[in-house]
């Protein structure tokens, strides 16, 4: 048999294909957008905007709080203005962890969390920001959660 052959052969089998088993009109679509969610819940996390108050936490200093999941493990950031007009954010997260990273552009700051959960960065500048935890998965492998960026 010839290329020339084979082309026909199968574009003869995909006609047939066509009449007996039509592609489902969404299905390229549905695809698309599979392909394009697979892994999201690993990369980015769910922000949810728990708080925002203005006032009474620190005299008139304006308190945010955040919260990130991925559905597994959960963040949450209480961020407060110091007198110097930068950021103290204290933090806690619910599974055991072996490095919190808060990064801001080409800056990073890293941190371990206690016991119990908490961490914090004191002085940090205003700017958007985002955290990323690293702890050990269910197999023992490295597992990083990331958050979307959030101005401080």
């Amino acid at each position: 048999m010839s290329d020339h052959d084979d082309a026909e052969v199968f574009a003869q089998l995909r006609a047939l294909w066509r009449e007996v088993d039509p592609v489902p009109a969404t299905l390229i679509d549905r695809m698309i957008a599979a392909v394009a969610s697979d892994g999201l819940s690993q990369e980015y996390a769910l922000l949810t905007l728990v708080e925002s108050e203005l006032g009474s936490v620190r005299g008139d200093a304006d308190a945010l709080t955040l919260q990130f999941s991925d559905g597994v493990t959960s963040i949450l950031l209480h961020v407060t203005t110091t007198a110097s007009g930068r950021r103290r954010v204290d933090g806690w997260v619910d599974t055991a962890a072996a490095e919190i990273t808060l990064v801001q552009g080409e800056r990073s700051r890293a941190t371990e969390p206690a016991e119990t959960g908490r961490f914090s960065f004191d002085e940090v500048p205003p700017g958007l920001t985002r955290v990323h935890l690293t702890t050990t998965g269910a197999n023992g492998e490295p597992r990083t959660l990331s958050t979307p960026q959030f101005e401080l």
